[in-house]
């Protein structure tokens, strides 16, 4: 997805294994950018998989059975229950041990270390209760459905509190902007030169999935259907436009499954997805062009 063209300025920098942009009319001070570095950081040690020190791997490795639920765990889990129904299934919170299983691990080795498998039945093994994150047995709950778009709608509250006017925050595919509209391409999947279409963000977020972005072997990306622990193989990107970045996240991620595009549309969210075929499909009235 290309990252819109802004006319004031923009503060780029890199967080969370990918790029940002915060684009506003004036250059934020070092005082929005300390909180907004200090909000990602905090994100990042309890969410991360990747890290040592976070919660997550502490659960993961069994260093503890339970710790202090973050701010964000009742919002995010919710809406992970939602897409688990959605998808009967597919999305699940626990599918990080299957994701390492084939090589996305915390080294990031990119080499399989076994066959794939089913992640477990989260609601029976995540428990969100007195203020507690728990797991009945070591697990790796992973929030990569929706994740980053969640931090995506905390950066830009915290930008909007200091600043007035115009706002875009662009994560590399996860996209929320106020004010202005703003027109983004849908970047193809296979071509990164070329966009399968056009959309105007108002008011609102655009996310986008694609097979490509985290791929390391034949047939081998980051997007798996957690009933099998095998990577999908019918769609080759998606994106979706909804009123927060963790629901348009969590959709882009939904819409690789069938369910999505009805959970889309309980929603009043749009959307356009992608086969590997290169056929394209896309919600009634979305407020965009798809090219032919």
């Amino acid at each position: 997805m290309a990252t819109p063209t802004a006319t004031g300025s923009t503060w780029a920098f890199d967080a969370i294994g990918t790029s940002w942009a915060i684009d506003t009319a004036e250059p934020l001070s070092s005082v929005v950018r300390n909180a907004v570095s200090a909000l990602v950081e905090r994100f990042d040690r309890e969410w991360s998989r990747f890290r040592d020190d976070s919660m997550i791997t502490t659960l993961a490795q069994g260093r503890a059975a339970s710790v202090p639920a973050p701010a964000d765990a009742d919002a995010m889990l919710s809406l992970y229950d939602e897409l688990d129904r959605a998808t009967v299934g597919a999305v699940n919170p626990l599918v990080g041990d299957a994701l390492a299983r084939l090589g996305y691990d915390a080294r990031l080795s990119l080499a399989p270390s076994g066959a794939p498998e089913p992640s477990p039945a989260w609601r029976e093994t995540v428990s969100l209760r007195e203020g507690r994150l728990s797991v009945s047995t070591p697990s790796t709950i992973d929030v990569g459905a929706l994740g980053k778009g969640r931090l995506v709608d905390l950066v830009l509250d915290t930008v909007r509190a200091h600043v007035d006017g115009d706002v875009v925050v662009d994560a590399s595919g996860d996209l929320a902007a106020r004010g202005t509209p703003v027109r983004v391409g849908l970047e193809h999947p296979y071509d990164p030169t070329l966009a399968i279409g056009v959309v105007t963000v108002a008011d609102a977020a655009l996310c986008a999935s694609a097979i490509n972005r985290r791929a390391w072997g034949d047939g081998l990306h980051h997007v798996l259907d957690a009933r099998t622990g095998v990577p999908v193989r019918a769609f080759a990107a998606t994106w979706a436009l909804a009123d927060t970045a963790m629901r348009a996240d969590a959709l882009a991620t939904a819409l690789f499954f069938d369910g999505g595009p009805e959970l889309a549309a309980s929603w009043n969210a749009h959307w356009v997805r992608m086969r590997t075929d290169g056929r394209a499909e896309w919600s009634h009235g979305f407020p965009g062009k798809v090219f032919s």
